[in-house]
Formats: C-alpha cells, structure tokens, sequence
C-alpha cells in the first residue's frame, strides 16, 4: 500500500504545488484531505503558470485520480470557475473526483467571514482571507453544514438553506449592521453550480481506498502548513482544519496507516501571511529584499507575505508533528547572493535558553532569537540546477547544517519556480 502524504512545514506557501507536481507523475490517485478555496497551490509548466485552489495538483497528469476529499470545505460557484478556467486551458479532467461528503462554502459564510475580520481590532485581526472557510467549518463541527450530496437533494438543500440563511441574516442584520442575502438568488446560483460539477461528484474515499487496496500509489496533498493547524498551530491565528498529517485519515476517508511517508515541504527561509507570531521576522531592508526576491505575494489573495530568517526551533516541532523524516527545501534559489545567512537555533527568554514553542501567544512576545550566521553562496550556478554536483558548495553546507540540527533528510532542493528546477538528493519518497 505504497503512499506518500505531502505537509507544510512552516506557515503555508512553502511551495507543495510544485513538490505534489514533481510526484504525481509516480502515482495512480492524488487526494486533496483539507482546507478550500484558501489554498493557492502554483504549477510552472513551461510558459504557463497554474494555480489550483480547489483541485489537486495531480489534473495536470492524464490518467491520475484526483480526489477533493471530504474534508475539504467546497465553494461550488468558485468550482465551477476553476474547473472552466481548466478546461479552456486543455487540462484534461476525466479523473477528478469530488467528495459527496465535503461540505459546501456558502455566500453567507463568506460574509460572516468578512463581517467578522472587519470587526475586529487592528491588534486581533487573524488575517483570514475573508473566502469564507472557518464559517464552513465552524457549520460542519455544529452541524448544521450542507454536504455536496445535499445538492443533488433540491427539498433537503432548500431547507436547510432555509433554516441557516434565517440565521445568519440575523446575525449579519442585528450584530454587523448588514442587508440580509437573498434565499432565492443562492438557492439559484447554488444549485445551477452544482449542475455544473454533478458529472464528477462521488466518494472520494472508496475511489482512494480503492486505489490504496489495488497497491497503487497514492499521494495525500494538504494546503496551508502544521503552523496554521487548528490544534497546534499558533492559535488563534491559524486556519479551520487539521494541517498537519494527522488530517489524512479523517480528511480523504482511508485508515491512519495509509498516510505512508510524510515529506515536509519548507522554505530555505520562512514567511507567513496574515496576523500571528513570527519569531524571526525581518522588518527592515533585508525583510523587504526577501520578499522581492522570493515574489513573496499570496498566490489566492496578492497579499505581501512577512519574511524572515529560517527557523530551526519551529521546524523540529513540525517534523515531530507530522512524522516528517524527509523534507524538500524550497526557494534556496532565492538566497542566492544574499550574503551572510542567518538561521535561528534556539530561543531566548529572561536570559534562559528555550527550545520549544509556547501554547499561548503572550510567549511567543517573550521570545528572543538565537542565532547561528553561515557563509552566503552564489546564486548564478544555483538557479535551475538539477543534480547536487551543480550546487555551491556553501548551498550545500547550508542543507547539511539544516539536516544536522532537524535530525531528517533532505531529499528534494527546488532550485526555481519551473517545474524541471529541482535537485534529488537521494531516492526520494516513491
């Protein structure tokens, strides 16, 4: 029962679009076990430029199942755009499958989702990107959520659509000071978008069990990064679902065990997006060269990410976490011809060496990071190497120094955004 699990390993953005690419090709079926239309996973094909919000990477492989799982919150309506979008595009999408079992993102959690960020303070804005997934989510852990299955049922989606639009027009109405949304322009759209992915809705999971049952490989891509899990990310500034590989079983409806070998994706520094601690973020020039030398935006949403120096402190937790025991080091391109590098090894607080992370956000503020500088490298012979015999060879020390100090294997280096730029440093995890 050959599989592999895709992670983040920092705050999301690390680059798993490119990594799941790189590895679809070696497997039958790739399923997509949390998050929603959130995620921005981007592909360089060549000249062109992909990015998947919903769909798994894998659709760019004829031939390889891919499953929206059933822990995935879905907005049909975006859906409906993407798969289009798609389609115009040649991708051929005769193996995707949608997850009866998925909840469906609705226009009112969206406004909830945008009602709630505007209300908050400056100082307590999560940096949520307002399309609407931690309503979704919050409807299916109350359960009062609607399933995609409950689409294809018109009386059942009417009303419970009937029963959660009177609420939550209450709340938007007393609470936000907002005009309530319209029962028949959503029950319109909704159901006319749903039309349009009827042909590839099913069960998610016995298509992965099926696959996993037969020896082929399946591969189990998650969005976001373990830092933004909702039970041990930097809460509350985290997302709506489990980010981490423990998400896998409940999220693509297979046993525990198949999650197989979990491969960390991380940066060669660290960003994130949105509110939050970010121990060694860099707010001066080198912060801001970063970000343009990384094209640091968000994929979904545009917005600049904060940059800052690897974190080796942070790191340990997540591959701890999810059972990472190889990782791919993204964007190392990035810091070619940076100079010095900095990579924090340990925190300091009240003049004590601190080694974990806290649960509480009031620690993080107490944190101070300890330091270790290694020699920068050239960045000309760097971009676009394929074989490590085509590194630097302070590139190298750098990735021995990240693989002595983490215990785990780096077994991928990416090298630039194009598909053909990434070095195997051993067999791999397939």
């Amino acid at each position: 029962m050959p599989s592999a699990t895709i992670v983040g390993l920092q705050w999301g953005d690390e680059g798993k679009g490119k990594v799941l690419d790189a590895l679809a090709k070696q497997v039958r079926c790739v399923v997509r076990y949390q998050g929603g239309g959130n995620a921005g996973h981007t592909v360089i094909v060549g000249e062109e430029k992909f990015v998947f919000h919903h769909v798994p990477t894998g659709i760019l492989y004829p031939g390889v199942k891919c499953v929206i799982g059933n822990g995935t919150v879905i907005d049909v309506e975006v859906l409906t755009g993407e798969l289009s979008a798609a389609r115009e595009r040649g991708v051929d999408l005769s193996g995707l499958v949608i997850s009866n079992r998925a909840h469906v993102v609705l226009p009112y959690h969206r406004a909830l989702d945008d009602a709630r960020e505007q209300a908050r303070s400056k100082d307590n804005k999560i940096g949520t990107t307002k399309r609407g997934i931690g309503p979704c989510y919050a409807d299916k852990a109350s359960r009062t959520g609607i399933r995609v299955a409950d689409l294809y049922e018109p009386d059942t989606f009417a009303k419970r659509l009937r029963r959660n639009l009177d609420e939550k027009n209450a709340i938007l109405h007393h609470l936000f000071g907002q005009a309530p949304l319209s029962y028949d322009e959503i029950y319109t759209r909704t159901l006319a978008a749903a039309e349009s992915i009827r042909p590839y809705v099913g069960d998610g999971g016995q298509v992965a069990r099926t696959a996993l049952d037969a020896g082929a490989p399946v591969l189990f891509e998650g969005a976001q990064g373990v830092m933004l899990d909702l039970d041990h990310g930097t809460y509350p500034y985290v997302t709506s679902s489990s980010a981490s590989s423990a998400g896998v079983a409940s999220g693509a409806g297979v046993p525990p065990a198949a999650v197989g070998t979990v491969l960390g994706i991380c940066k060669a520094y660290t960003t994130r997006v949105g509110s939050g601690p970010f121990p060694t973020e860099l707010l001066d020039e080198q912060g801001e060269r970063l970000r343009q030398l990384g094209h640091e935006f968000g994929a979904t949403t545009g917005r600049p990410r904060r940059c800052g120096w690897l974190d080796l402190v942070q790191l340990r937790y997540a591959c701890a976490l999810t059972g990472a025991k190889r990782i791919c080091l993204t964007k190392l391109d990035t810091l070619g011809g940076f100079g010095p590098l900095k990579v924090c090894v340990g925190y300091e607080r009240g003049g004590q060496r601190v080694n974990t992370l806290p649960a509480d956000g009031a620690g993080w503020d107490t944190l101070t990071p300890v330091y270790e500088e290694l020699p920068g490298f050239d960045g000309d012979e760097l971009l676009g190497a394929t074989s490590p015999e085509q590194l630097p060879a302070a590139a190298l020390d750098y990735v021995r120094f990240i693989e002595e100090q983490l215990g785990v294997k780096v077994s991928y280096i990416s090298t630039g955004p194009q598909r053909s730029a990434l070095v195997h440093m051993d067999e791999g995890v397939l």
